[in-house]
């Protein structure tokens, strides 16, 4: 399969930043590609690599992977302030890797969690034309919601895994290994359910530990308990704006608990989901093949 990588300058602000892709497939003027949104925030593309498989249907289409900027192969940016990292700027980046490949007129784009959320709101911020399949795995409609499923999850931890991560988290010890050993509980049951994690999912946490800014600006230091930039993100009221037809995915065991995604399916006029059984936050590892049945079939439907 052809695959191509390089860079796009992305002008923001004033500054210039670099933003790397990679393009699984060939573009084909009149064959709609599909543009991939990792999540995190911070976590670069590798993890959502087995979407690349979708460039071998039979209709042709390529997909388009990038990282954001501050992550990945990506501009990386570990002095700008807490404000500079919001989701208007990862809306101006889309809108600049749309444009530089020149697809803005007819693409389809799936998120996965952060990814979907940035999605989501690129559909109600932008109302773009050419967005024909929206599809957002694992994705929150409000960080209160978010909060609300995990902490739910966090409470039915073993007492002393979840005395740990608390502790841990108030005294702000969330980078010893006391702390990673059991917030590890946490993820093997509700973001990766596979042992050992897959490849390339090793490899994009690895990447994101290596320059955590992303995360730690927009996030915090913790899953459960959002205390950055994002700690207020809602668009639950603007739902009904989205007017793309819209696939929900998530699993079971998902730290992206039914309670936040609920508001899309509540409130998006063209939407269906679909929840897999066996799988956490990766439905897309956990549980592949069916995952990418599921999203060709979507794509491929009017």
């Amino acid at each position: 399969m052809e695959e191509t990588t390089g860079t796009i300058p992305f002008v923001y602000d004033g500054e210039t930043f670099s933003t790397w892709f990679k393009v699984t497939g060939k573009l084909t003027p009149g064959v709609r590609p599909l543009v991939v949104l990792h999540g995190g925030p911070g976590i670069p593309h590798q993890y959502m690599l087995p979407h690349a498989e979708l460039a071998t249907s039979p209709t042709s289409r390529a997909v388009i992977f990038y990282d954001q900027v501050g992550v990945g192969a990506s501009s990386h940016a570990p002095d700008k302030p807490a404000e500079f990292w919001n989701p208007m700027l990862f809306i101006a980046e889309l809108d600049n890797v749309l444009s530089h490949f020149g697809v803005a007129g007819d693409f389809d784009l799936v998120g996965h969690s952060w990814g979907g959320m940035l999605a989501a709101q690129y559909a109600i911020e932008r109302r773009p034309a050419g967005l024909r399949h929206l599809i957002l795995a694992s994705t929150p409609a409000s960080i209160e919601l978010w909060c609300k499923g995990t902490q739910a999850l966090m409470s039915a931890l073993p007492a002393d895994i979840r005395e740990v991560i608390e502790r841990c988290e108030q005294e702000g010890k969330t980078d010893t290994p006391e702390y990673h050993e059991a917030i590890m509980v946490f993820y093997n049951k509700h973001i990766c359910r596979l042992s050992p994690w897959p490849e390339d999912l090793q490899v994009a946490f690895g990447e994101m530990m290596k320059d955590p800014t992303v995360y730690g600006k927009m996030m915090g230091p913790s899953e459960v308990h959002v205390s950055g930039t994002l700690k207020d993100w809602s668009i639950v009221d603007l739902l009904a704006n989205i007017s793309t037809p819209t696939l929900l995915i998530n699993g079971y065991y998902d730290e992206a608990q039914d309670v936040g995604m609920l508001p899309y399916f509540l409130h998006v006029p063209k939407v269906r989901w679909v929840q897999f059984a066996n799988s956490a936050h990766m439905t897309f590892h956990e549980e592949k093949e069916k995952y990418l049945e599921v999203v060709e079939t979507f794509l491929t439907s009017v």
